[in-house]
């Protein structure tokens, strides 16, 4: 067993392997496993199939994946929302390999795109406010908290059903110059 990670681009023929992968480093007890998931917070799933076809299909969005030994350990999603911005979504690691650095690997990965595909000079991403744990992260990863708060689609079950009602985003930004 070699320790090479291979990050490329999803594809459709992909997202068999991606869906599991995604639901299980967010939510039910798979997700326990790992350091920070929002099992607690949220239940149903985390994105469906049809989700991540759409993504998938989408120019200005793209998923890369990590593998390790053809296994899939990792994910990040990109978009390009235009105006030099770009969103940075839905990273997700098996829990078993949270810890790893792999997370910061995908985030890199992440800025690079941003920048070379989409010209990006902002990445932003939108965290539920009570994974402080998680925001705290991300800050050591050269995010800031902008202050900016926006409400949590709790009626839209693309994003799960909230186990409680006091659910909101923080946006935090990095400067990808």
């Amino acid at each position: 067993m070699t320790d090479a990670l291979l990050i490329r681009t999803a594809s459709a023929e992909d997202i068999g392997r991606l869906q599991p992968l995604v639901h299980g480093a967010y939510r039910g007890d798979s997700a326990r496993r790992g350091w920070t998931h929002e099992a607690d917070l949220l239940d149903g799933q985390r994105i469906d199939v049809e989700g991540l076809a759409q993504v998938i299909a989408d120019p200005a969005q793209l998923i890369l994946l990590a593998e390790r030994d053809g296994d899939l350990v990792g994910c990040v999603q990109v978009t390009d929302k235009g105006e030099g911005l770009a969103y940075l979504g839905m990273l997700s690691v098996d829990p078993v390999r949270q810890g790893g650095g792999l997370g910061r690997r995908l985030i890199a990965a992440a800025e690079d795109v941003a920048r070379d595909r989409f010209a990006a000079r902002i990445m932003e991403m939108t965290v539920i406010v009570q994974r402080t744990e998680l925001i705290a992260w991300y800050e050591r990863c050269g995010y800031r908290l902008t202050g900016e708060n926006r409400p949590f689609p709790a009626t839209d079950p693309r994003f799960g059903l909230p186990l409680r009602d006091d659910l909101a985003f923080v946006v935090l930004t990095r400067d990808l110059r």
